[in-house]
């Protein structure tokens, strides 16, 4: 925990003088989304807000806020505690994914399209691989999505899927061979920036269709083996 706070004080600076609980929540989701605060992780008010510089009651409002979002639980007399997810709620995720993502490359219209986002998410992911931080690939990979997801140009869409991203992360940090569960998909993501940067949306779909289910069915595997259908 020592490690998260440092870095949590390391985020102070980003709430200015017009702290709210809106910011730290953007600050917390991020942390969470980065695998800062691993599923079943206990936030603990007066560290947290040591940290942040930020009142009792605008944290828990914070905390109020990413409990709605799915990524937090109250649990009564214990406190409040990073979620663990069931695999209903992995394939729930990969659903609207799937909805959503594809939506987005089956909406941009004529190419050429803005990639810069996707391609330096496709180069932070092959640093992480060449230097073993799988941890590292997979947060790179969630950028890769969110970045396709910015493609479609709605702040509405990118509020929603930072959210769902966030959950991602939770079922992410869950499994055993972060390696086995990333790595491939790094090829993939090269695939579709490539289909995109010829301007096959139709094609750069159809990889993604395939990944996404692939995806889903990798984690699932690996989740249900080791959190199982009784969480």
């Amino acid at each position: 925990m020592a490690e998260q706070l440092t870095g949590l004080a390391d985020d102070r600076a980003l709430l200015g003088r017009t702290s709210t609980a809106e910011r730290v929540s953007d600050i917390l989701r991020s942390r969470i989304a980065e695998g800062y605060f691993p599923p079943g992780t206990r936030l603990s008010e007066d560290s947290i807000g040591g940290a942040l510089g930020v009142s009792r009651n605008t944290l828990r409002e914070a905390f109020r806020l990413l409990t709605h979002e799915r990524l937090l639980v109250h649990e009564l007399n214990r406190g409040v505690f990073v979620r663990v997810l069931a695999v209903e709620d992995v394939e729930d995720i990969y659903r609207t994914r799937r909805l959503v993502e594809c939506a987005v490359v089956r909406g941009l219209g004529e190419p050429p399209y803005a990639l810069d986002g996707l391609a330096s998410a496709v180069t932070e992911g092959r640093r992480a691989s060449v230097e073993n931080d799988w941890k590292g690939l997979g947060t790179a990979n969630i950028h890769f999505h969110r970045e396709l997801v910015a493609l479609a140009g709605s702040e509405r869409t990118d509020e929603l899927m930072r959210s769902v991203f966030a959950e991602l992360r939770l079922a992410f940090h869950v499994v055993d061979d972060p390696r086995r569960l990333h790595e491939p998909y790094l090829t993939r993501n090269s695939q579709i920036l490539q289909a995109l940067q010829a301007g096959d949306r139709r094609e750069a779909e159809r990889l993604l269709e395939v990944y996404l289910d692939d995806s889903l069915a990798r984690v699932v595997e690996v989740y249900r083996r080791r959190v199982g259908d009784d969480v």
